[in-house]
């Protein structure tokens, strides 16, 4: 194979990821920007302009039977990744979702069925996995000893952002957002068999407004004795350590920019050194996932993974309405 024909569903104005994503695919040899399928007009004549002979779409229908296009990148809301993802692979097209993969568990099941029986590629774009933080995290996890404990915080006081950011039916709820973040990089470092997953959550009380909640909190517990919390909040009105990870011989302190190891000598000193930080390797996604598809490289960002992802949102949100813990389904 010489080339693949790739394109977006979503080319909207909100951080221009219609654009982000044909660039960073265009890095690799190969893919060839080749159709854009979006509601708004106005977005489908930037496309040309950033992408000229591009073919455009409104509607997916149209885009499935018309073009040639083999990988499609979604970039819709959170609540439709799952419906279009289905009908893309069923057409025979190589696709990746935006993050989150999918709102629900049992989303991400029929997508990955959709894949399995169609032979094609299905992802989703933790980017993230590559980000500076995570690579410096991982190649210094062996000064703590074995990792037992990861908590991690993403918050601030203020009211939820704009659209899906407000709204649980679009975004699947305030965890979502940079949760899956979190939750992607804490699967890196808590490499065990998910047993149960537990979730809390303040809803409606202060934004009244907004259907998205005001915090949740995300518990997994894993096999051998080690938990993970993750905890996404807009009504923290006093700040927590982004990320802490807690092992038997050390801990780690990071933030997206900083990673702090904590450890004791033989004397029986506590030291604390701040390490140098790996340069992060966002375009190292569509490297894979090129890689796979032209030489038949692992893929790093599989669906299973990806829903081990959705499986800590899900069933947080699942645990927290009905007060119960969650047994995992996917370890």
């Amino acid at each position: 194979m010489k080339q693949m024909k790739v394109g977006t569903i979503g080319y909207g104005g909100a951080f221009n990821m219609g654009r982000h994503h044909l660039k960073e695919m265009l890095l690799n040899p190969g893919f060839v920007a080749a159709a854009v399928c979006d509601l708004d007009a106005e977005r489908l004549k930037v496309a040309k302009e950033d992408f000229p002979g591009i073919q455009t779409y409104t509607d997916v229908d149209t885009m499935l039977r018309r073009s040639d296009v083999e990988l499609l990148v979604i970039i819709l809301p959170h609540n439709v990744h799952a419906q279009v993802a289905v009908k893309c692979l069923k057409a025979g097209r190589h696709v990746v979702v935006e993050k989150p993969f999918a709102i629900t568990v049992k989303e991400c099941d029929d997508m990955i069925a959709a894949a399995r029986a169609t032979k094609r590629l299905l992802s989703t774009y933790h980017n993230r996995h590559w980000d500076s933080n995570i690579l410096t995290i991982v190649a210094n996890l062996h000064k703590i000893g074995r990792p037992f404990r990861w908590e991690s915080h993403a918050g601030h006081y203020g009211e939820p952002g704009k659209w899906w950011r407000s709204y649980k039916e679009i975004s699947g709820g305030i965890i979502y957002d940079w949760g899956a973040h979190f939750t992607e990089w804490m699967l890196q470092v808590m490499r065990y068999d998910m047993r149960e997953i537990s979730g809390y959550q303040v809803a409606g009380e202060v934004w009244k407004k907004f259907t998205n909640e005001d915090e949740v909190e995300a518990v997994v517990r894993f096999k051998g004795h080690a938990v993970a919390s993750h905890t996404a909040s807009s009504i923290c009105m006093a700040g927590k350590d982004m990320i802490r990870i807690t092992g038997t011989r050390g801990a780690i302190v990071a933030t997206h920019s900083n990673v702090d190891i904590h450890t004791m000598d033989k004397a029986g000193n506590k030291l604390r050194s701040s390490v140098k930080m790996i340069p992060g390797r966002s375009p190292d996604y569509y490297k894979n996932v090129h890689d796979h598809l032209f030489t038949g490289e692992k893929l790093v960002i599989t669906a299973e993974w990806a829903r081990r992802v959705i499986q800590v949102l899900d069933y947080a949100g699942i645990s927290a309405r009905k007060g119960t813990v969650v047994k995992a389904k996917y370890k």
